[in-house]
């Protein structure tokens, strides 16, 4: 094991470029290179730099042995992306994915370069995967894996054990090298929720500048996960907002004309394991709820659920990306036809890795905050990221989702420069 730590030491090399992206073939890293290309022609970088910010600086691919419960060994396979480092030590997490492929990986690797950037902490792009479903896995099967952040299927236990196995190898104790681990291990309060609360907060602020009035506002989570169901709670909590339409998760979805109780919707699904048949609702597709004409939709599943084929009938006129990569560039460029107001997921789910380097921030001064310093620093930090992209929105008259990129890339192609690599 170990290979994700010793990640920090491998080679670059030379990535080779995806397949072209159709609507048939959605390759997720075909639409993080295109949506950059994009911002760097608006911004006229230079072949160089945008050369650069193409590709990922450094990968590994590994396949390791892990001894089942009973006694038999299968071998998984993994994927380390560090995207670029020009503004600080990569970071962001790995997923356990059925489903999980390098491009994935490269393409989060390169959000999170973006979404590190956006809101202006001093860290680069990282992302990592292991093929594997962990429902299959027990927990001493799962404790095998050596993982640097949560990210999907991922817990704070699987982070203390990974931060433990870390401090092993290194003779002393360094709980700063893993976030999102349990409190008493120096991971940082607030953290659970971070994600939903940043998404909800350029919400909040999306709300002031379109003058809309957010309590009566209807919505729908498309995604009743972590992060739906934090969103769902925070919706209500901090916009006053009443009109939960519809909520969905990988079985279906359900739906309510005249609003569905959170509460009641979470303590179904705990009980059951699904939002399907909750009482009081109706049945609707994950497809049908991204259609339903609600003022706020939040996508909080995975990618490439809003796509050039659907997006034509998408009504909702704010769309909160609380999961990575959920609209296509085709679909953007639908969207923004539309008047749609997209969130873009590197600014509205950027909260969680911003409590993430506060965890890193309290682990290296040990100073530990209290929750309510952690929400109030969060808040601060998402409001002026928010209008830091809606400023240029405003003056490049575009989208706030290539605005977003043009303030992001920017900062990393100036830290680029300013270390003479480019």
């Amino acid at each position: 094991m170990g290979f994700f730590l010793s990640s920090l030491h491998f080679s670059a090399r030379c990535v080779s470029k995806p397949p072209p992206m159709t609507t048939e073939n959605l390759n997720p890293f075909a639409m993080a290179q295109a949506q950059l290309d994009e911002a760097a022609a608006i911004l006229g970088l230079d072949k160089a730099t945008h050369a650069m910010l193409r590709e990922p600086m450094r990968e590994i691919r590994v396949h390791f042995p892990v001894k089942m419960d009973n006694g038999s060994v299968r071998v998984f396979q993994g994927f380390r992306v560090q995207y670029n480092d020009a503004r600080g030590p990569t970071k962001g997490g790995i997923r356990f994915h059925p489903e999980e492929t390098i491009d994935t990986v490269r393409a989060l690797a390169a959000w999170m370069t973006w979404k590190t950037a956006v809101v202006n902490i001093p860290l680069g792009g990282g992302k990592g995967g292991v093929i594997c479903n962990p429902k299959e896995l027990s927990t001493s099967e799962i404790e095998e894996q050596d993982v640097p952040a949560p990210d999907v299927y991922m817990t704070p236990q699987i982070m203390a054990w990974m931060m433990d196995e870390y401090s092993t190898m290194m003779g002393h104790n360094e709980p700063g090298v893993i976030t999102g681990k349990p409190v008493p291990l120096g991971g940082s309060l607030g953290r659970a929720d971070a994600t939903a609360r940043g998404g909800v907060i350029t919400i909040r602020e999306a709300a002031k500048v379109l003058n809309f009035n957010a309590p009566e506002a209807t919505y729908a989570i498309q995604g009743f996960g972590n992060a739906g169901q934090h969103a769902a709670r925070l919706m209500r909590e901090l916009l006053g907002a009443r009109r939960l339409l519809a909520v969905s998760d990988s079985r279906g979805g359900i739906y309510n004309a005249d609003g569905l109780d959170w509460q009641a919707v979470l303590a179904h699904k705990e009980e059951t394991g699904s939002v399907v048949s909750c009482p009081g609702a109706q049945a609707i597709t994950n497809e049908a709820l991204l259609e339903l004409p609600v003022q706020i939709l939040i996508p909080s599943a995975l990618e490439n659920v809003i796509t050039g084929a659907n997006a034509p009938r998408v009504q909702a006129k704010v769309i909160a990306e609380l999961a990575n990569g959920p609209s296509t560039p085709e679909a953007d460029v639908t969207l923004r036809k539309k008047g749609v107001f997209t969130i873009p997921d590197f600014l509205c789910n950027a909260g969680g890795v911003t409590v993430s380097y506060f965890e890193m921030v309290q682990n290296q001064t040990n100073d530990y905050w209290e929750e309510s310093d952690v929400v109030a620093r969060l808040d601060r930090k998402m409001t002026q990221s928010f209008h830091d992209v809606y400023r240029v929105r405003e003056a490049q008259k575009t989208s706030m989702s290539t605005a977003a990129y043009l303030v992001a890339v920017q900062r990393v192609a100036e830290a680029m420069k300013l270390r003479g690599w480019v």
